[in-house]
């Protein structure tokens, strides 16, 4: 397959299925603040899971969630 036919290809996908764009923007927001966030409070662990695991976002939200609602004493999210 050449390269050609490798970019009409992608071209014709993104065409067909034009909500991959947004979910794609919206998985690397999720993704890049939540790997800050890893990397400002030393969890190595949960830096690694996050850079390698891909979920549409639902993991670094949940890592997030769990991280500044439910063990703040505000009960309040910070970002």
């Amino acid at each position: 397959m050449d390269s050609q036919t490798l970019n009409d290809t992608l071209v014709a996908y993104i065409s067909a299925n034009p909500w991959i764009i947004p979910v794609l923007i919206w998985s690397i927001i999720w993704k890049l603040i939540a790997l800050w966030k890893a990397v400002k409070n030393n969890h190595l662990t949960v830096f690694i899971v996050l850079a390698f695991l891909n979920t549409l976002g639902i993991a670094e939200i949940a890592y997030l969630l769990y991280l500044y609602y439910f063990k703040t004493k505000k009960n309040r999210l910070v970002i």
